[in-house]
């Protein structure tokens, strides 16, 4: 690979990915319940509604799923690896390349909840300050994953073990996920 593939495909995969991703929270945050007034948010609601507010007059939410969120970030993710594919190699294959976007759509959903478990345990560790925009979120994000597994492993002392149990199955979700890819 060359300098300027070398470039391309620096440039394409972050921006879409950063792009995806910003897509993706925000559909989780919306399926969590999470407040829309505040900053963080409000950013990702400015920076996805120029996409998503066409999308929705299409694409109805099915309950609290934001179908039109979903069917976007894996419309970008497909585009995304057209055009790696295209500075890569320049050989396309639509079948192969819309179940590795599907794969990679999962993916992403995983690893969001993987950072924000990481983050609300750095977050429990170092303390909430007054006017904190991010613990609010991080809490609503990850309630829904921890709230079934607080279920089944209790608490040992003070210490909480859910995150971490949820971290694991991720993890091996992730494992899973990965081998699917052909």
């Amino acid at each position: 690979m060359n300098v300027l593939q070398q470039i391309g495909v620096l440039l394409i995969d972050t921006l879409f990915s950063l792009y995806i991703g910003a897509v993706i929270v925000r559909m989780l945050l919306g399926y969590a319940g999470a407040n829309f007034y505040n900053p963080l948010s409000q950013f990702l609601v400015k920076i996805t509604n120029p996409v998503l507010v066409p999308l929705r007059r299409f694409i109805p939410s099915i309950g609290k799923i934001d179908t039109a969120a979903i069917v976007l970030a894996l419309g970008l993710t497909i585009l995304k690896i057209i055009l790696l594919s295209l500075v890569l190699t320049a050989n396309v294959n639509i079948i192969s390349i819309f179940f590795a976007s599907i794969i990679d759509i999962i993916k992403v959903v995983i690893w969001v909840y993987i950072i924000a478990l990481l983050l609300q345990a750095v977050m429990s560790w170092i303390g909430s300050a007054h006017g904190n925009h991010v613990a609010p979120l991080v809490h609503s994000l990850t309630t829904p994953i921890l709230r079934p597994i607080r279920n089944i492993v209790p608490n040992i002392g003070a210490l909480d073990l859910s995150p971490l149990v949820a971290i694991l199955i991720l993890n091996i979700l992730l494992i899973i996920v990965e081998s699917l890819r052909f």
